[in-house]
């Protein structure tokens, strides 16, 4: 199959590869000339474990290549996903659909054949009907029909997800449609891997519903880590307990500092518009989004304890900045709401992550950037655990707290624990979800 994708960002990029892993001949097409030229010099514009080599694989194969042109790109094409983004529209929450508007008429005007065009970017419900409605309107001879294809990809872990997925996703009209998607996807169809044909509304709905589900997983566990704190309980005690029920399972049960990320903020967000457009509220959801901030929140509260109620003057080294381990992706990370309240807290704030920096730097300003969290904890009032980056989980805590000038430590991931602590030397630490611990 000859498949275009527009779009080289996260989904696009990734989805593109995979595919051509496949054995698809795909054409990745995006409107940056600097995005296109660093991708043909084999420069991955992203961080996603693996898919540097992988693109450089498919590429030297011949089944990948990257192009300004939509018109070469959908020759002879039989499939073209639009992967473009859908940022959260500024005042009301809603998906701003422009981008993908844009390249349905652009596919209109450039197509000459038959082809199935495929939505890769979530999208709020009803949105493949109106692509249809927008690519008719500018050509009304061509021969075409829709499909929605959600992504669920995990930053970190996306290649792992596309090739091993849980689930692919396609809603249809036709079974023409039906049929070039299941072609599209045989690879993992002979692999058994579950692969649902529905309605368009149906798989638009889905990857909604979906985020939202987890989104409000992990704000359960976090409002339970809150009153834990209150009683005396552990939460990862308590979320044990209840990960090994079948009907909860243990994912998404580890509580910290809020969720962020590219997915789950814009997604909650958009299916609460949604709701509250159709007549039929998403309390559940609106709630989950205010609570999550103010998760966010309360963190600051913590670290506000630990310097003895003032930021001021203080030296603070944070490690990790990222929403996640294993990405570079910063976009509504609780560190944009915890570090920016340390700096004008008066706070020396000294940032440590592994690939953060090249976002961090436009969206944290007036921090310093250290390479090495031992040289960021020197001399420091305060050391601060905003990611669980793997080279944060096996700290010499007696080397960083000695170095310290007020040992103090705040895992707001819960790597450590309190005795973990207690011997490093540290005479404060906070946790989440667990009594704060003074050390004699």
């Amino acid at each position: 199959m000859k498949i275009a994708m527009i779009g080289t960002g996260y989904v696009g990029l990734v989805s593109g590869v995979c595919f051509s892993d496949f054995g698809h001949d795909v054409v990745c097409v995006d409107k940056d000339p600097g995005k296109i030229d660093r991708l043909t010099r084999g420069e991955v514009p992203i961080y996603e474990p693996g898919l540097d080599e992988l693109m450089a694989k498919n590429v030297e194969a011949g089944r990948l290549t990257f192009t300004l042109d939509l018109k070469d790109a959908l020759a002879e094409a039989d499939a073209v996903f639009i992967a473009v983004g859908t940022p959260t529209r500024r005042g009301d929450g809603h998906a701003d659909l422009t981008y993908v508007m844009a390249a349905a008429e652009e596919i209109a005007r450039t197509a000459d054949h038959y082809v199935v065009v495929v939505t890769k970017s979530t999208v709020p419900v009803g949105t493949n009907r109106k692509v249809a409605q927008t690519i008719r309107k500018a050509n009304p001879e061509l021969e075409f029909d829709v499909a929605s294809n959600p992504e669920f990809l995990r930053e970190g872990a996306a290649i792992d997800d596309f090739m091993r997925p849980d689930r692919v996703v396609v809603g249809v009209q036709t079974d023409k449609a039906a049929e070039v998607m299941a072609e599209i996807y045989r690879p993992l169809f002979l692999r058994d891997f579950p692969i649902i044909t529905t309605d368009l509304e149906s798989a638009e709905m889905i990857k909604y519903a979906a985020n939202a589900f987890l989104a409000t997983k992990i704000t359960f566990i976090n409002e339970i880590a809150a009153l834990c704190e209150k009683v005396g309980a552990d939460v990862k005690e308590v979320s044990k307990g209840m990960g090994l029920d079948g009907r909860i399972g243990n994912k998404f049960l580890h509580a910290g500092p809020g969720y962020g990320g590219s997915c789950f903020p814009k997604d909650t967000k958009a299916l609460a518009r949604i709701g509250q457009e159709h007549a039929a509220p998403m309390s559940i959801v609106e709630t989950v989004i205010k609570v999550n901030e103010d998760v966010k929140r309360r963190m600051i509260d913590k670290l506000l304890d630990l310097c003895d109620g003032s930021f001021n003057g203080k030296s603070v080294a944070v490690l990790g900045v990222t929403f996640k381990p294993n990405t570079d992706d910063m976009r509504d990370a609780p560190a944009l709401t915890i570090v920016p309240a340390l700096v004008g807290g008066g706070a020396k704030v000294k940032v440590v992550d592994p690939q953060g920096r090249h976002e961090g730097e436009k969206l944290l300003p007036g921090v310093s950037w250290v390479e090495d969290p031992y040289k960021a904890a020197r001399n420091a009032d305060l050391v601060v655990i905003l990611t669980e980056w793997n080279e944060f989980r096996g700290l010499d805590l007696k080397k960083i707290a000695k170095h310290m000038t007020t040992p103090r430590l705040a895992d707001l991931r819960n790597i450590y624990g309190q005795k973990d602590a207690k011997r490093a030397g540290f005479e404060a630490y906070v946790s989440i979800g667990r009594r704060p611990v003074e050390t004699e």
